[in-house]
């Protein structure tokens, strides 16, 4: 791996990082609040919660950097969105803590996340796919 895969990793790392803290901490912050209240429990919100989040950001962009290495920009992104988003959301749904809502706003604004940082490492990277 070479210096810009790398630097275009942690570019997308920090696009992934920004775009979650805003959607999930200042735009739905209150829904994540009430929808957890309501089944009894204290939204995940302590510092070592978002040091995780940090870790899924960086793997979310090291898993859209080996796709873009075979796929084109909108296979790349869709292929990572259903990894990174859609198989998230089928388990929290599972799980009964999904607020299901929250879609409406979740789904465009996290194919947006994930087309900007395949977006991000193909630029960056030099990738022949765009």
């Amino acid at each position: 791996m070479n210096i810009k895969a790398i630097i275009s990793i942690l570019a997308a790392t920090v696009w992934i990082s920004l775009s979650e803290f805003v959607r999930n901490q200042l735009l739905f912050n209150k829904l994540w609040m009430e929808h957890y209240k309501s089944l009894g429990l204290v939204f995940p919100s302590t510092p070592i919660h978002g040091a995780i989040w940090g870790v899924w950001s960086l793997v979310f962009a090291v898993l859209i950097y080996f796709l873009a290495q075979k796929y084109s920009l909108i296979q790349t992104t869709i292929l990572a969105w259903v990894a990174g988003f859609v198989m998230m959301w089928l388990v929290i749904g599972n799980l009964d803590v999904l607020p299901y809502k929250l879609l409406w706003f979740a789904v465009p604004l996290s194919l947006l996340e994930a087309f900007v940082a395949a977006w991000i490492i193909v630029k960056i990277s030099a990738n022949k796919q765009t």
